[in-house]
């Protein structure tokens, strides 16, 4: 199985800090106007928002994060990692295609939606048959899509009710940005406990090339000749 770069780590540890750390700032940016609990995260990065210059920069630096994670998790399955790169994709299209000061916007919709099903399906095209990492195993990947489709569910729910529509997006997104993590580590901790291919068989070659080359012996291994005495 072919390992995962130790930077996929800082990549995908970061995605999850940079879109919490930029709904926080902007949040405050934008006062109390701003309501997390009813208020969707895409109002922070509107036209006109206090604080959209620090929330659309937490998109682009999320769709940077999800596109390097995807190219460096190398033992996931390829649909699952193209997946995931185009969530970060439709991450950086949500930065350009912000939502308008008031009412709805199709293309902004349409953007999030695809964004949103991308990174709800890549954990499970990205599993891999057999004793792999634990993050691309079938079994918790397909616990993790079904949560994130229930959370989907509860979101649309909220919104239709005019409800807490701003926890249920926040509770869901911060599983698809913390997700990726989670199966790099996995990786990176599955290709740490693995034995080296051969080790064992290397030291054994190399004790017999140590025993073959002393005194007693020939290169080959087998017993040098007795020694005639002097004058004999």
């Amino acid at each position: 199985m072919r390992s995962v770069p130790r930077w996929a780590l800082l990549s995908s540890g970061c995605a999850p800090l940079l879109l919490a750390g930029g709904w926080a700032v902007a949040a405050l940016l934008e006062g109390p106007a701003y309501d997390p609990a009813t208020d969707t995260i895409s109002v922070l990065a509107a036209h006109g928002a206090a604080g959209s210059w620090v929330m659309t920069g937490a998109f682009l630096a999320l769709g940077v994060c999800h596109l390097l994670t995807a190219w460096g998790l190398r033992p996931a399955a390829r649909a699952g990692r193209l997946a995931l790169a185009g969530g970060g994709i439709a991450a950086l299209g949500v930065a350009l295609v912000p939502a308008p000061s008031s009412g709805g916007s199709l293309n902004h919709g349409a953007v999030v939606v695809v964004g949103f099903t991308l990174l709800a399906v890549w954990p499970v095209l990205a599993a891999v048959r057999g004793g792999g990492p634990w993050g691309l195993r079938l079994r918790p990947s397909v616990t993790v899509t079904a949560v994130m489709a229930l959370g989907a569910v509860w979101f649309l729910v909220e919104m239709n009710r005019q409800g807490a529509a701003g926890v249920a997006e926040r509770l869901v997104t911060c599983l698809q940005s913390t997700w990726p993590l989670v199966v790099v580590a996995s990786c990176l901790r599955f290709g740490a406990s693995r034995p080296v291919p051969g080790g064992e068989d290397r030291r054994g070659r190399g004790g017999d090339e140590e025993g073959g080359s002393g005194g007693t012996g020939r290169g080959d291994g087998s017993p040098a000749p007795p020694r005639r005495p002097p004058g004999g």
